[in-house]
């Protein structure tokens, strides 16, 4: 074979691959209507162009049609063409679909493939060594066998014949990737006459699989894209379940501590006697210094409780605001309170709350979100309620830290 001839049959390969599809070709009613035809003759195109993960998974490579003495044994179409490749140059070689030209691009149209033809001329001078070196080796075999539904048949009978004439093939071996199209037409994504070496067929039967795929793998690949997006909605949808579940357990577990603290505090304003004080009586109480107190100041409130008095009387005002933060906070001995906070005060402003009230135990300590957990320590003191995530409310225990 020589460079010449190698040379030329490259640049054809290549020219006739520009833009994503070469042409398009009208079929002949004649290939159109063989598959129905060759229903009517009884020819089982089942077992002819059976797949290769089925019982069938081979070409048939001795096969040899019952012989009457009387008769020339007869071969039918579809098995022409791999009868005489197989008597000359062996079985090795891609598998090759036993079956009408319809029957394969309907194959093809299954499996997301293209159709690998192969048009064969026994007498022309580079089909020998095209045959034996390049269609039988190893590297094309499976290439082939991998990315196409390949379909042969003999270039002077038949349906090889008339898409001979009708791909207007000038020069053999002749091989072509065709992919199915809307009507009675195929189109022609690449056309390569004249010989070529294993390397060089599947230099450009790879270049054509990812340039033509983009096109006529549309279909499939758009449908891959949108189950990607489907199942990326899916898990976004669940994300934004789990975090509204989640905020529905914090929103409930502050309630209940609320209405816990409520409770208590009802049950430090009732007498002894069991009938509850007025209001006005149970507010005036609440500023009336105890018996601690008096011992400590001669009748005076005691320092603790003014600041605490003070910090409540600042923050009075911030109830008001939409845009307040409520903390409840859980002490160590059970004991609970609730401040109110603007979105923009920073974790800093909680632990000045809690040191204003002096409590006693109360040393060193750190603030802990149950739901979920996380510690609010030194290094956050500089956030604000709203970016650590405790707008618009939130509960929070008071552990000690040694």
């Amino acid at each position: 074979m020589s460079s010449t001839t190698r040379g030329n049959a490259r640049a054809m390969g290549a020219a006739s691959c520009n833009g994503i599809v070469r042409r398009m070709v009208s079929l002949p009613r004649s290939i159109i209507g063989g598959l129905s035809r060759a229903m009517g003759h009884g020819i089982d195109l089942v077992g002819i162009g059976g797949r290769r993960h089925n019982n069938q998974n081979q070409p048939l490579m001795n096969f040899q049609w019952p012989q009457h003495p009387q008769e020339p044994s007869i071969v039918p179409e579809e098995w022409a063409f791999l009868t005489s490749f197989e008597q000359q140059f062996g079985s090795t070689h891609p598998f090759f679909y036993a079956c009408q030209f319809m029957e394969a691009l309907k194959i093809a149209e299954e499996e997301h493939k293209f159709v690998f033809m192969y048009l064969h001329s026994p007498q022309h001078p580079f089909t020998p060594s095209f045959c034996r070196e390049t269609l039988s080796s190893e590297l094309v075999t499976q290439f082939l066998d991998a990315n196409f539904v390949c379909w042969g048949a003999l270039a002077d009978r038949g349906e090889g014949l008339q898409m001979a004439a009708t791909l207007n093939a000038a020069s053999f071996p002749f091989c072509a990737v065709v992919a199915p199209a809307p009507g009675n037409t195929i189109a022609v994504l690449r056309q390569m006459e004249g010989p070529l070496s294993p390397a060089e067929l599947v230099e450009i039967l790879q270049r054509t699989v990812e340039e033509q795929g983009l096109a006529f793998g549309g279909g499939a690949a758009a449908q891959v894209k949108e189950e990607e997006r489907t199942r990326a909605r899916a898990r976004e949808q669940e994300k934004i379940r789990a975090d509204r579940q989640l905020r529905e357990e914090q929103d409930s577990a502050y309630l209940e501590a609320l209405k816990l603290d409520r409770e208590k505090e009802k049950l430090k304003h009732l007498p002894s006697g069991g009938r509850a004080q007025k209001p006005a009586q149970a507010n005036h109480e609440k500023f009336r210094p105890n018996a601690t107190q008096k011992q400590h100041g001669n009748g005076k409130i005691a320092p603790s409780r003014i600041r605490e008095t003070q910090h409540e009387e600042t923050t009075s005002n911030k109830a008001k605001d939409p845009q307040v933060t409520k903390i409840l906070i859980r002490f160590p001995n059970g004991e609970r309170r609730e401040q109110s906070f603007l979105r923009t005060d920073k974790i800093q402003s909680i632990y000045r709350y809690i040191d204003s009230l002096g409590l006693p135990g109360v040393g060193n300590y750190k603030l802990i979100s149950s739901f979920p957990r996380r510690v609010f320590g030194v290094d956050q003191m500089g956030l604000t309620l709203e970016d650590a995530g405790l707008h618009p409310r939130a509960s929070l225990f008071l552990e000690p830290s040694e």
